[in-house]
């Protein structure tokens, strides 16, 4: 009888929301590289990171932007609720400085935060830099998304990535959105029932 109601439940959320290719937005955050002064590393980082190791269909959408707590959050709020991304990830603005305001702007659209995120991406980029106790990216889901804060830096969003991957695709399973699945090396976790 539990299969049977699940396979309802399916079958109306199928009817609700259409079947369509997982979307993941990719914020890069930066004076600099949205005026064109430099070139955005930290976009194509994170992308060749989740190319290699997300192995179910998606695809990507990318925005770069001034470090501007308005811009930032209008840009977090289009990914989710008008681009329908499931999983939103942004490079930059998470130090110390006053032009640093990317965890603010996520907070801000965030209905939960998700602290443990942050927690282990700092504890990991600490092994690598202790500077790393000034970063204050965090983590927070808004609908069926989650939206993750990265550093700036490429090899750091490499090892945050790394760290945090394990968790993703159950968290947008708890939060209601489409399934993804990673490369078995990275050590997902789903209970057995998932």
């Amino acid at each position: 009888m539990h299969g049977r109601n699940r396979l309802r439940a399916l079958a109306r959320v199928s009817t609700l929301k259409p079947l369509m290719t997982p979307r993941i937005g990719i914020v890069t955050i930066s004076d600099r590289a949205s005026a064109g002064i430099y070139e955005d590393l930290g976009g194509p980082a994170m992308q060749q990171f989740l190319s290699s190791c997300i192995t179910s269909p998606f695809e990507f959408v990318s925005r770069l932007v001034a470090d501007d707590e308005e811009t930032i959050s209008a840009t977090l709020i289009d990914l989710v609720d008008n681009e329908h991304c499931c999983l939103v990830v942004t490079t930059g603005g998470t130090g110390p400085s006053p032009r640093d305001v990317t965890p603010e702007a996520t907070a801000k659209v965030c209905q939960r935060i998700l602290p443990g995120f942050g927690e282990l991406m700092r504890a990991v980029s600490l092994l690598v830099v202790p500077t790393a106790i000034l970063s204050r990216q965090i983590a927070g889901s808004r609908g069926t998304s989650l939206i993750i804060n990265l550093p700036g830096k490429p090899s750091a969003i490499a090892d945050c990535l790394t760290a945090v991957m394990p968790a993703v695709p159950f968290c947008i399973d708890l939060l209601g959105g489409p399934r993804l699945e990673i490369a078995p090396s990275l050590g997902a976790f789903r209970p057995p029932s998932a």
